[in-house]
């Protein structure tokens, strides 16, 4: 089921204004997401999971986040400058209205937008193009300010957006996954 629509925005001035847009820090994705942070590349190596902690602003990096703190932080020049200098955003809309049949919820619908996104960032990476996903653009207060600019219809809400663009040095980050034997089972699930 197709239940999305791609908007590409290349035109600087409305990234310029997609830049301006206020985001505010989440401090929910700030707990949900901190377990998930390391520290060190030999933590990251251990855990087999997560990120680097160190892709974050400083004040999200310490054992126990001053959450209110991080709420006073103005990101808007910060995303500004990432938001403008990316060749292209991609706004990936999803219709909750055309969900898949017999998919409860729409968890087959949900599933194709995880291909498509897949599919994106593999042809990107393929053709040497940066790929940045950029989760804090589908927050409802920014979606709808995003909404206005890009002239949306109602229908639809923003899945996900990815910025685009050719790196100006190469970029490294450490990427770690589980052992085959840490998730496969075999003949059931066994711990």
């Amino acid at each position: 089921m197709q239940n999305f629509e791609i908007v590409v925005v290349d035109d600087k001035q409305l990234l310029a204004a997609i830049g301006e847009i206020k985001i505010p820090v989440d401090p929910t994705f700030i707990k949900e997401n901190y377990p998930q942070l390391s520290f060190t590349e030999d933590e990251l190596r251990r855990r087999k999971t997560g990120i680097m902690g160190t892709m974050f602003p400083k004040s999200w990096q310490t054992p126990d986040p001053d959450l209110e703190e991080i709420k006073k932080e103005d990101r808007a020049a910060y995303m500004a400058t990432q938001i403008v200098s990316s060749s292209a955003v991609l706004f990936v809309l999803y219709d909750p209205s055309r969900r898949a049949p017999a998919s409860e919820g729409d968890f087959l619908g949900i599933i194709s937008l995880g291909c498509a996104m897949e599919n994106m960032w593999l042809m990107a990476n393929s053709l040497k193009i940066g790929v940045h996903i950029v989760s804090s653009l589908s927050g409802k207060k920014v979606a709808t300010e995003i909404a206005k600019l890009l002239d949306l219809p109602e229908k639809f809400s923003i899945a996900f957006s990815m910025r685009l663009g050719y790196p100006v040095a190469p970029v490294h980050y450490l990427l770690v996954r589980r052992d085959r034997d840490d998730f496969v089972h075999r003949n059931g699930f066994k711990e």
